[in-house]
């Protein structure tokens, strides 16, 4: 199990950063405070060919990153940096552009092509790289893309570390200025065996006593990243699979299957009599689940039996688990009946990896389908979570319907608030306020969040309680007081 006290910085741990940085105004001033600008909640992302999501910030990027490899580190030699990308058409252009980067700067770039983000991060902790880059938008249309950073060790880098990349990306005098001989530029190697490696590595995970022989799965693979492992994952150990979303030509990732579509995933499976349904995202880091009637299975109830499978098998560390804000109340209810105890983070699955680092946990996820099995990965795999989930159906003897009728979640109402400036939510005088009256008329049988989002201008106002109509009402009244606060 890893360790509960590793170097958070991970990469760049030393690094002086020294040089000032060109920009002015607001994004300086962001810097100087060690906020970031181009990281969002996972990684850089948004449409391709409009910034950030250009060559040239790729490029940046590699550069930027080489150079804190460089100077955060004795290294003894060229940085190592294993580069990888998802389906979309704009990957190739991204990946060229962020190799070239890493390159110039002095690193070598190990290309893997197309793979999973978790499985990105598996190579570059096998093959001892000093980074991973990942080309992803993850469940986002092809139009978008995305740039995800790991560590040596396979992790996603705090955001201090995040913001020290976005302060050195704009400093071109200090990147032009460390710029090495025509003889230390770096050199580009394909890895060869990329998805073999990455199969290998999932399978290992399964109990060996155990086999998928008898169940058939249906497997939806978003025309993804994963359309060539996950088919050969469950395959090998034995399984009846029926794929779809396996044919990707980099326009169709995500477009009306995988995990944003897992009526078609479920269709499928009342179609064929299967005994599960897999509906990975486009980079295959997350999973939908669907029982043997069609039904979708929520994540909080994936996350409640793998937990409880852990702590029974004597290996769910220090009892506990972690999951983010959004997961329902009802799944800390039922842990606690078990003995579990549940640790929240902000939303987040690279926040949830964290937390089971700083806890000493190794196991956690989010509602939405991240699950981080930590003694295996470590970040969201999708593949894995179901590899170990129909371990667990297969150990038991029971189907995931069954299975997963231990936790009801309670009903939850989500509105979203579009305002100019989400972030403002949490500072205004008269939220405490609003938040404390509503937890009194709940009466600790419920709760209320306010989340700002990462991604668009809109606050999330999310309640939870034992009565439907009740908290709906109360969700409205909270959700037209921040909009009038934050107009």
């Amino acid at each position: 199990m890893a360790s509960a006290r590793k170097d958070e910085s991970g990469i760049c741990k030393g690094s002086k950063g020294k040089g000032k940085a060109n920009g002015e105004g607001k994004a300086a001033d962001h810097h100087r405070k060690g906020l970031r600008l181009l990281f969002g909640t996972d990684g850089i992302r948004g449409v391709v060919n409009r910034p950030p999501i250009t060559a040239t910030t790729a490029m940046a990027l590699g550069r930027a990153l080489t150079l804190l490899l460089i100077e955060g580190k004795d290294l003894g030699r060229r940085p190592k940096v294993v580069i990888g990308k998802d389906t979309r058409l704009s990957g190739s252009m991204l990946l060229s552009a962020v190799s070239a980067g890493v390159m110039s700067q002095g690193g070598d770039a190990f290309l893997a092509d197309t793979l999973p983000t978790p499985g990105l991060a598996n190579l570059t902790s096998s093959t001892r790289a000093d980074a991973g880059i990942v080309i992803s938008a993850s469940h986002n249309p092809f139009q978008d893309n995305g740039i995800k950073i790991f560590d040596g060790l396979g992790y996603k880098l705090p955001d201090a570390t995040e913001a020290r990349l976005e302060r050195l990306m704009e400093d071109f005098a200090l990147l032009d200025l460390k710029l090495p001989k025509p003889d230390l530029v770096g050199r580009a190697f394909p890895i060869m065996d990329a998805v073999g490696r990455y199969v290998v590595s999932l399978k290992s995970t399964f109990p060996k006593k155990l086999t998928l022989e008898g169940m058939s799965i249906v497997l939806d693979c978003a025309n993804g990243a994963a359309y060539q492992s996950a088919p050969k994952v469950f395959e090998e150990l034995g399984a009846e699979v029926h794929v779809l979303g396996a044919n990707p030509d980099g326009f169709n990732i995500n477009r009306g299957l995988g995990a944003l579509h897992p009526e078609v995933c479920a269709a499928k499976v009342l179609e064929t009599g299967a005994d599960l349904g897999v509906a990975l995202d486009g980079d295959a880091d997350r999973a939908i689940f669907i029982d043997g009637s069609g039904s979708v299975v929520d994540g909080d109830q994936i996350m409640y039996l793998n937990s409880v499978h852990l702590k029974e098998k004597g290996a769910l560390a220090n009892n506990a688990m972690a999951a983010t804000i959004m997961s329902n109340m009802a799944l800390e209810i039922a842990l606690s009946g078990k003995g579990i105890r549940l640790f929240r983070t902000q939303v987040g699955d690279r926040y949830v990896a964290e937390c089971l680092r700083r806890e000493g946990l190794n196991f956690g996820g989010e509602q939405s389908g991240h699950l981080i099995f930590l003694d295996h990965a470590t970040t969201g795999d999708g593949t894995l979570a179901a590899l170990q989930t129909l371990a667990i159906m297969k150990e038991s003897g029971k189907d995931l319907r069954t299975l997963a009728a231990s936790v009801v979640p309670l009903p939850q109402v989500l509105i979203n608030v579009r305002v100019k400036n989400p972030a403002e939510v949490g500072k205004h005088p008269k939220v405490e306020r609003m938040l404390k009256d509503v937890e009194v008329k709940l009466r600790g049988k419920g709760r209320i969040v306010l989340r700002p989002s990462g991604t668009e201008p809109v606050v999330r106002v999310m309640l939870e309680g034992e009565d439907e109509s009740q908290i709906r009402g109360m969700a409205q009244e909270c959700a037209s007081m921040v909009e009038s606060w934050l107009k």
